[in-house]
């Protein structure tokens, strides 16, 4: 792939050669912004320091039904099914580590209305790949710096990106993390808070066949859960007290290993690792407004949540489709996309749905954290009616799938 430096020169050699858009961050999210901005005509420069450093992200996303239709209106998802697991049931047990049998409470399985699967599993790695050359592929100008200032103005912003590196442009886009620097130099603070938590991640190869299910295990310590992937393997997002993850992860990958087997059980029998490990601290942070003059915030730059739906990156592909449609639909009609009464429509449309997520998120890891057998006897008998109402247990799987409420087009499978 070519990161392309030199196209700096040509992006801000002139003042009259600006941006229609420019997005800092090439994540997943920031990435598909870029494909869907650049593919509905608009003018797109990306800006990430890391561009030309090799991925090694040892993470997957479970990617849900709402999130594939984007991927395939981009043209992205064809590039990526092979590789991608189909999850056909969740099964959510709430056990102790010493619990030789671990009943599943709850079971979320079916298709989504269009015969597919509610969700995938796909490696980050691979779904950046083919992000990356789709992004490429539209002529999207690849900058391999930070920004250092954002300085808005009345028509458009003037971007300040190294020494004689600057760009004026009328939408500066924040995909860079939950921690983003673009954030704050948009004027927009953020709050929340961290969890006494940290996640481990890997794969695992395993003797006995998933059939495409993705189990939870709500434990003493955190969730623990095994997500299907292909040739008999399994992704691990695995929670624990910080101060344990910290002994955990300086394990050798032996007890690292025998450690990861009491959680997971003997389901899938006997496990082996299969990919890197890594670890990284839990929190809960969100930005205060989504918009700003000349400015938006997507993906963990907005909203950052526990891992314990596996719904960040979806939130994320949903900002996408939201803030595409939103920005396309005023260019065609001669509006200033950067605007706040043009990004006010965006906000509008995502808070309530994140606040939502946020608030479920946290909750939920809230509830199970309650240690004790009248709490864990209440919760069983909670899911228990839950896997017996059909209509509640369809409506989850529509959330899960990210078919719910007012759909941007994207999210339909349809192109902008």
């Amino acid at each position: 792939m070519n990161v392309v430096k030199a196209n700096a020169k040509k992006a801000t050699g002139k003042a009259a050669d600006q941006a229609d858009v420019v997005i800092a961050g090439a994540g997943l999210v920031g990435l598909a912004l870029a494909a869907a901005l650049a593919g509905g005509g608009l003018d797109v420069v990306l800006f990430d320091p890391q561009l030309d450093r090799p991925m090694g992200d040892p993470r997957a996303s479970t990617v849900s039904a709402g999130s594939r239709r984007l991927l395939e209106a981009l043209g992205v998802w064809e590039e990526v099914a092979a590789q991608a697991e189909p999850v056909h049931e969740m099964r959510i047990t709430d056990s102790r580590l010493d619990h030789v049998l671990r009943p599943v409470f709850l079971t979320l399985a079916g298709e989504v209305d269009d015969g597919a699967p509610f969700a995938h599993v796909v490696e980050n790695a691979i779904l950046h790949c083919a992000l990356r050359a789709a992004v490429e592929a539209r002529g999207v100008r690849l900058v391999a710096e930070a920004i250092r200032t954002v300085t808005p103005g009345p028509g458009a912003a003037e971007i300040e990106a190294g020494p004689g590196l600057s760009l004026p442009a009328p939408l500066v886009i924040a995909a860079d993390g939950a921690r983003s620097r673009i954030r704050e130099r948009l004027g927009i603070r953020s709050r929340g808070w961290t969890y006494d938590q940290a996640s481990l991640v890997t794969t695992v190869a395993h003797t006995e066949p998933h059939h495409g299910a993705a189990v939870q295990h709500f434990l003493e310590g955190g969730p623990f859960a095994l997500l299907p992937m292909p040739g008999n393997r399994s992704y691990v997002v695995w929670s624990e007290t910080r101060a344990e993850a910290e002994r955990i992860a300086a394990l050798s990958d032996d007890d690292f290993l025998g450690e990861l087997a009491v959680r997971a059980g003997a389901e899938f029998g006997g496990l082996s690792l299969a990919g890197p490990r890594g670890m990284r601290p839990l929190g809960l942070r969100i930005a205060e407004r989504f918009i700003a003059p000349r400015g938006a915030l997507v993906g963990d730059a907005a909203h950052a949540i526990h891992p314990i739906a596996g719904q960040g990156v979806n939130l994320g592909f949903r900002d996408v489709a939201a803030l595409a449609e939103v920005v396309l639909d005023a260019a065609r009609l001669g509006l200033d996309t950067g605007s706040v009464d043009v990004l006010r429509r965006y906000e509008e449309w995502r808070r309530f749905d994140t606040a939502l997520m946020v608030a479920a998120t946290d909750g939920l890891l809230k509830l199970f954290r309650v240690q004790g057998g009248a709490a864990r006897a209440v919760r069983d008998v909670g899911l228990g009616l839950v896997d017996r109402a059909t209509p509640v247990k369809a409506a989850l799987i529509r959330s899960a799938a990210g078919l719910e409420g007012r759909l941007p087009r994207l999210m339909r499978g349809e192109a902008l």
